[in-house]
C-alpha cells in the first residue's frame, strides 16, 4: 500500500466506518472517534436491518448508484469474510395517484432491472399475510434486500481494529481546520479531518443548520403468528411510500423479527433525546401497518424504539468541504447505510486525488454521473 497520509474520521456509524475502511485500504494512517464503541445502540447505523434497493422513484442516480454499491459490499464481504445481507426482493405498493411508485416503475424498467406488475389479488394471492385492498398499483423486484446493520457494523470495526486503526472514544465539542476539539480540551489534527456525525452533525457544525434537521422516527418489532412465520420466511421487503403516511416493512430474515417504521420524517427532536418509543408512537406506526397486515392484532409486539436520521430536504447527500482539510458528509435522511461503502471508497479516492474532488458533492447528492475515478476500486 502507497502511504497517503493520517486521517481523522468522527463518527464510528456505517459512513465513518465505511469511509475509514477505504482509507485504510489505500494506505491512510486512520483514526475514528465516537462517543462511544462501535455498534453504539443510539446511533442512526445500528439496528436488526437496513435495506438495499433500487426502487427510487425519479432519483435515478441513487437507483444507478444501488449497482455500484452492491459491488463495493461485495469488497466489504470479502474482507469481513462473511456476506451479512439477505435478497428478499421488493414489493413497493401504491394505493393510487401516488408518483413515487411510476416513477421508480419507469426508472427501473429503463434501467433493465426485472419487475413483475401485479394487481391488488395478486398481490394477497402471492403474498398471504398481506391484503390487496385499498392499492391502486404494486410491482415485485426480485433484486434488492436486507443489510443486518448491527453484525455489519460490528465486523467492520473488529476488521479496522484489526488492521491497525485507533478507536477512541470522545465527545468532539468543536471541529476546526484540520482539527477536532474533545470535551477534555486535547485537540486531535490530520492531515485530513471527515465527520460523518449523523445526526449530530448540526451541532457540531453551525453551517449545516437548516440544511440537515435532526429527525425522531420510529420502528415496532413485530413476531407473526405460528400459523405464518413458515410463509413470512419468504416475504419480501414492502415499501409503502405514500406522501402522506408513508412507511416500509422488513421481514423477519436470519432470525430477526419483523420491522415496521415511518418514512414520513417528524423533523423534530434531539440526537442527544432518548431512545424509547411512546405508546402513541408505536400506534401511529401500526395503523400504517394494519392497512396491509390483516389481523394485525394476533402479532405479538416486541418492543418499539425511535432513532434519528439527519434529513436533508430533497433528500440528497452532502459531501462537501466545510474548512481546507476537513470535509463533512451527511445528510442521510434515514437511505444512506445501502451506500456507505460506495460513498467511503468515492471519498478516500477524493481525498487521494485532488482532482476528483470537485466531482464529489454532485455525484453524492445523485445529480450527476460520476467522474472516471472517483469509483476506483483499490
Amino acid at each position: 500500500m502507497e502511504q497517503r497520509g493520517y486521517a481523522l474520521v468522527l463518527g464510528a456509524g456505517i459512513i465513518g466506518l465505511s469511509t475509514a475502511w477505504a482509507l485504510q485500504r489505500r494506505g491512510w494512517t486512520v483514526r475514528v472517534v465516537d462517543q462511544a464503541t462501535p455498534p453504539n445502540p443510539a446511533g442512526a447505523s445500528v439496528d436488526h436491518h437496513r435495506l438495499i434497493r433500487h426502487a427510487y422513484g425519479a432519483q435515478q442516480g441513487y437507483m444507478r448508484m444501488v449497482d455500484d454499491a452492491y459491488a463495493a459490499w461485495d469488497r466489504v464481504w470479502a474482507d469481513l469474510g462473511e456476506a451479512h445481507y439477505e435478497e428478499t426482493g421488493v414489493l413497493a405498493l401504491d394505493e393510487g395517484g401516488g408518483a413515487w411508485l411510476p416513477a421508480s416503475r419507469e426508472a427501473m424498467r429503463g434501467h433493465g432491472l426485472a419487475m413483475d406488475e401485479l394487481t391488488p389479488d395478486q398481490v394477497a394471492g402471492r403474498f398471504p399475510f398481506f391484503t390487496g385492498q385499498g392499492v391502486a398499483e404494486a410491482f415485485f423486484a426480485p433484486r434488492g434486500g436486507v443489510l443486518l446493520a448491527e453484525p455489519i457494523v460490528a465486523g467492520l470495526a473488529d476488521h479496522l481494529a484489526r488492521r491497525g486503526v485507533e478507536f477512541i472514544r470522545a465527545t468532539v465539542t468543536d471541529v476546526r481546520e484540520r482539527r477536532l476539539t474533545l470535551a477534555d480540551g486535547t485537540a486531535l489534527t490530520a492531515d485530513k479531518v471527515i465527520v460523518c456525525a449523523g445526526p449530530w452533525a448540526p451541532r457540531l457544525l453551525p453551517g449545516l443548520k437548516g440544511r440537515v434537521t435532526a429527525s425522531r422516527q420510529i420502528i415496532v418489532r413485530l413476531e407473526a403468528p405460528a400459523e405464518l412465520a413458515e410463509a413470512w420466511a419468504r416475504a419480501p421487503m414492502l415499501l409503502d411510500l405514500a406522501h402522506e403516511g408513508g412507511f416500509y416493512m422488513v421481514p423477519p430474515v436470519r432470525g430477526t423479527p419483523i420491522k415496521v417504521g415511518d418514512h414520513s420524517f417528524s423533523l423534530t427532536g434531539d440526537a442527544e433525546d432518548d431512545r424509547n418509543a411512546s405508546s402513541q408512537e408505536a400506534e401511529t406506526i401500526l395503523a400504517l401497518a394494519a392497512r396491509r397486515i390483516p389481523g394485525l392484532d394476533r402479532y405479538r409486539r416486541l418492543g418499539a424504539r425511535a432513532c434519528y436520521y439527519d434529513v436533508e430536504p430533497a433528500e440528497e447527500f452532502l459531501a462537501e468541504t466545510v474548512a481546507p482539510g476537513t470535509l463533512v458528509l451527511s445528510g442521510f435522511s434515514g437511505h444512506g447505510f445501502k451506500f456507505g461503502p460506495v460513498l467511503g471508497e468515492a471519498v478516500a479516492n477524493a481525498l487521494g486525488d485532488t482532482a476528483l474532488m470537485p466531482y464529489l458533492p454532485g455525484w453524492a447528492a445523485g445529480r450527476e454521473s460520476a467522474a472516471p475515478g472517483l469509483l476506483r476500486a483499490d
